[in-house]
Formats: C-alpha cells, structure tokens, sequence
C-alpha cells in the first residue's frame, strides 16, 4: 500500500490542486487528510488562492480515495460540504506489520502519543505545520507532513508519501522530494 498523507489545507484551493495532481502521479491507494481542510482559522493569514468553496468541491471530486479525520479548525458545518466523513478524532491503518495512527495534532502529539502504539507503529500528525520526523521513547515513529495550504518556519508547501519501508516529504510547488526516511 502507498499513502499520500497531508494536512492543513486551510481553504487554499491553488494548493489543494497541486496536492490532487501529486496525489495522482503518485498512484497512491489512499489520500489521508489530517484535518483543517476548509477554514483558515482565526491566527492565520488567508492563504494563496482562499477559496474553501473550490477546496470542498475539489476533494469531492476524488472522496472514494479519501480518509480524513478532524482538525482543530474543521467543524460540522465543514461536514455538510464535504460528501467523506471528516469528524473522527483519529483513524487507524496498517503498512506491513506497522500500525498508522493519524490525527490532527491538538490532542495527541509526539509530547502525547497514544497509549496504544508500540515500537516500530508511526504517529502522524498535522496541526504545526512543518515537516517533521522523529523516535519517540518506546520506538514509536513520529512524522509531521507538514502543511500544504499554510507551511511555517520557512518549509515548503508539502505532504508525504508512506510506503512500507520509506517515507518521503514532497515539495508541492516541484514535486521533488526533500527528505526521505528509511523505517
């Protein structure tokens, strides 16, 4: 299996295609969303090309592909736009013999994992907005894919590609790689 996992799209519709064009030259089974897809929240800026109308219409468009769970941003308004549900607080998902929890960021973090990981399973997570990777005690993975509407402390416009032995941070202005991990 191959997922292409982003986060915080944040009403930018200029960016959200350019996430659904990597999505498809990728060829991954399954679009991941970890929360605050539409709204741009109240301390940020209004994201390149705001349009939550287009955003919501887009990820319509490709909703058999996609697994999405809430973010701190998201409500259920959001849920009435949206035709893939968007409300569950985390999801989980198997790569090999890893177990892939995803969440948003505000309520488990790499401060806070989940009890129930155990060494080897990842914790992804959106919410801060910059790419990260780490081992958290236990060995339980840590993978932040960073933002594709709104990226912050100087990163790029990313997500990032799991598969069952790498994970890769991709650059959604070029397409290109910018860090890869071996699990």
């Amino acid at each position: 299996m191959k997922y292409l996992i982003a986060s915080d799209i944040h009403g930018s519709a200029a960016w959200c295609r350019k996430l659904l064009r990597l999505f498809e030259k990728e060829g991954a089974d399954k679009l991941v969303l970890l929360g605050d897809l539409l709204y741009h929240g109240p301390r940020n800026p209004f994201p390149d090309g705001y349009d939550t109308a287009a955003v919501y219409e887009l990820l319509n468009g490709v909703k058999e592909n996609i697994l999405c769970v809430r973010g701190n941003c998201d409500s259920e308004v959001d849920q009435m736009v949206l035709s893939f549900p968007i409300m569950a607080d985390s999801k989980t998902l198997t790569l090999g013999e890893r177990t892939l929890f995803f969440t948003h960021g505000h309520l488990f973090t790499a401060e806070n994992p989940p009890k129930e990981l155990k060494e080897g399973d990842i914790l992804f997570n959106g919410h801060f907005h910059v790419p990260t990777f780490k081992r958290l005690e236990g060995g339980v993975l840590f993978a932040n894919c960073g933002s594709v509407g709104l990226p912050k402390d100087g990163s790029p416009h990313s997500c990032l590609v799991a598969e069952e032995t790498v994970l890769t941070w991709k650059d959604l202005d070029t397409g290109n790689a910018f860090h890869t991990q071996r699990l």
